[in-house]
């Protein structure tokens, strides 16, 4: 791919100028960084051993505001404390693992904190997920024990019968009773017992009310916290890596507190009076393993929202103080889209740190909201390399210190370019390229859970050497030189919307259930004035039957997430393959959601209540114009 212009790549300019801006930071910096070199799989550590020396270094410093509710250290970790020690005495052991189902609420966090404080692992289930494909993230993780919360219990019933039989706990859902009193019932909630779990808090049957069941335990830190060392796993999250199903991607307490070193003191440069807004979902990396990481080794406040209104977003900032907040690309230009207001520059917001951000809304965005630093950041959660813009430059997901390389790689066919000896090439500077990371001791490649064949699928062998090995990111970058790279797009089967990762395989499969469908294939496409790609099919229908859009889309709604339902369909009587019979999907990318021909059946979702309409030359100008956007 070529470089379209300068702002592709830095100059020495550039970077001596953010090396000046940086200076006053370098002490800091190197801390943080001997600190990082330091820490070992064996070291004491975990994120609740984190926890809990916050709160005895800085016990009344507030932790966490979420739904209204505050927490100081102190608070917080008692009634981790206490949610530990009850799921300690109904069987939870070191190397067990909790299956998580909430939405983002302190309730959550604290599930988290305590399963980790008695070396067990979080499962974050993704509550989006539904019927089957909730069942295979059962499946991956095998837990223990499942924690879901009053408004996931819906989700769940879909995959009734298909998980298996383990210990249920619910947590009642504050959101869903605004006038009772504080479900979290801590050790510091003054709360009435009640009298009936059911008349109360609506504990269904078959489950046991876990808030309820925790407010006499023990307030004292657990003793298996103090033995639990940096490599024991800590969390599951969930990514659709390359291909196929969801896959469960361990993380280890490790990279849980280098995130926060790397990203919250080094990057970010948090101090204890930051206060840091997030509303991206806890079963996602950039919450829990950069916003949780970076809160709780800075000893700042985290400020847990939800879900993300662009409407009301500057003055919630405004409202709860913030001075940081974590973002996805779609966030950014969401709020761009809003009309100018008097609140674009009154908030307190010094910085912000996400991923995704597009070079093309990257000035604008920083210009019109008054933020002076973007730290821009790159990583996977089953990944083994990670780049934060440490030095403030635009444009860039920044640098990284480990080892990696960015090869040339052959778009059209989706595979490496080979040269004569049969090694990958480099790109030059400015290229693009595909970006792999060197697995060694330091860069372990953990992969994902009960996977070997999907782990296996993400290495490369031999790529510059005979016993060389390389973690293939799946991701197109831009050599920017300078050890920075900007983010190009996704390659494989997978593409991005809506912050989720989509697996064409796997929405290939529910759609092709659907009894008329002969064929369907799914990727993603370009759609202007939006983030990432929009889920496209293109379908082969049965000869004895007739198309029915509306009916499609019902089958659809109940079978996919909704960010994973196509947002166009395109109608072909056949698809073209190649000689080993893999359809061919670059052609189908390129044409796009464009009508080719005035009989062209292409159809469109624009109203959900309505379902799949017939697409129309007016929709496409329309949609091009940014005047319907989705």
């Amino acid at each position: 791919m070529s470089v379209n212009n300068n702002k592709n790549t830095h100059s020495w300019g550039d970077v001596l100028l953010a090396v000046g801006r940086f200076l006053p930071r370098l002490p800091s910096f190197l801390w943080s960084n001997i600190k990082l070199k330091r820490a070992q799989k064996s070291d004491v550590g975990s994120t609740g051993f984190y926890l809990q020396q916050a709160a005895a270094r800085v016990p009344e410093q507030v932790f966490l505001e979420c739904d209204g509710r505050q927490y100081t250290y102190a608070e917080f970790n008692r009634w981790v404390n206490q949610i530990a020690h009850t799921l300690q005495a109904q069987g939870l052991n070191a190397g067990d693992c909790v299956a998580l189902l909430m939405e983002n609420r302190a309730e959550l966090l604290a599930c988290v904190f305590a399963a980790n404080k008695l070396g067990a692992m979080a499962g974050m289930m993704n509550h989006k997920q539904k019927a089957d494909v909730l069942a295979h993230s059962f499946s991956l993780i095998r837990p223990s024990m499942l924690v879901v919360g009053e408004e996931c219990l819906a989700a769940l019933a879909t995959a009734e019968g298909l998980i298996d039989d383990v210990p249920r706990f619910f947590v009642a859902d504050p959101e869903l009773h605004p006038m009772a009193d504080d479900f979290s019932q801590g050790a510091d909630s003054a709360v009435m017992e009640p009298q009936s779990q059911e008349e109360t808090l609506g504990c269904p049957a078959g489950y046991l009310d876990l808030m309820s069941m925790s407010i006499k335990a023990s307030t004292h830190n657990p003793d298996v916290t103090a033995t639990i060392t940096l490599g024991t796993p800590c969390f599951y999250v969930f990514t659709s890596g390359t291909t196929g199903l969801p896959k469960a991607a361990p993380m280890t307490h490790l990279r849980w507190y280098k995130a926060g070193i790397g990203f919250g003191q080094m990057a970010a440069g948090l101090k204890s009076q930051d206060r840091l807004y997030c509303c991206s979902p806890l079963y996602h990396n950039t919450a829990l393993s950069i916003a949780l990481s970076s809160v709780v080794m800075t000893h700042s406040c985290l400020l847990l929202g939800r879900r993300f209104s662009a409407t009301q977003f500057w003055q919630q900032m405004c409202e709860l103080q913030a001075t940081v907040f974590v973002y996805i690309g779609e966030m950014c230009r969401y709020l761009l889209n809003q009309p100018v207001s008097n609140l674009d520059q009154q908030h307190t917001i010094r910085a912000t740190i996400g991923n995704g951000l597009r070079s093309e809304i990257w000035d604008d965005f920083q210009q019109r909201f008054g933020i002076s630093r973007i730290c821009e950041l790159y990583g996977a959660s089953e990944g083994n390399i990670g780049f934060v813009n440490a030095f403030n430059l635009k444009r860039t997901v920044g640098f990284s210190p480990m080892t990696y390389a960015i090869v040339k790689f052959d778009i059209d066919n989706e595979q490496v370019i080979l040269d004569q000896k049969g090694r990958l090439i480099p790109v030059k500077k400015g290229e693009v390229g595909l970006l792999l990371a060197e697995v060694a001791e330091k860069t372990p490649f953990d992969g994902y859970a009960n996977n070997p064949k999907a782990n296996e699928a993400k290495l490369l062998r031999g790529v510059f050497k005979a016993d060389d090995c390389w973690f293939n990111t799946g991701d197109l970058v831009r050599n920017q030189g300078f050890r920075h790279i900007a983010f190009v797009d996704r390659v494989g089967d997978t593409f991005r919307w809506k912050a989720e990762n989509v697996a064409t395989t796997e929405v290939e499969a529910q759609l092709q259930t659907y009894s008329d469908i002969v064929e369907a294939v799914v990727y993603g496409v370009k759609v202007p004035h939006a983030e990432g790609r929009a889920g496209m099919a293109s379908l082969t229908v049965a000869e004895d039957r007739r198309f029915n859009p509306q009916a499609f889309y019902q089958h659809v709604r109940q079978t996919l997430p909704d960010y994973a339902i196509p947002l166009f369909v395109r109608l072909r009587d056949f698809h073209e393959v190649t000689g080993t019979f893999k359809i061919k999907k670059t052609e189908l990318k390129r044409q796009g959601f464009q009508l080719l021909t005035e009989t062209d059946m292409v159809y469109v979702l624009l109203d959900r209540e309505k379902g799949y309409q017939r697409m129309s030359t007016d929709v496409v100008q329309a949609i091009e114009q940014g005047s319907v956007r989705f």
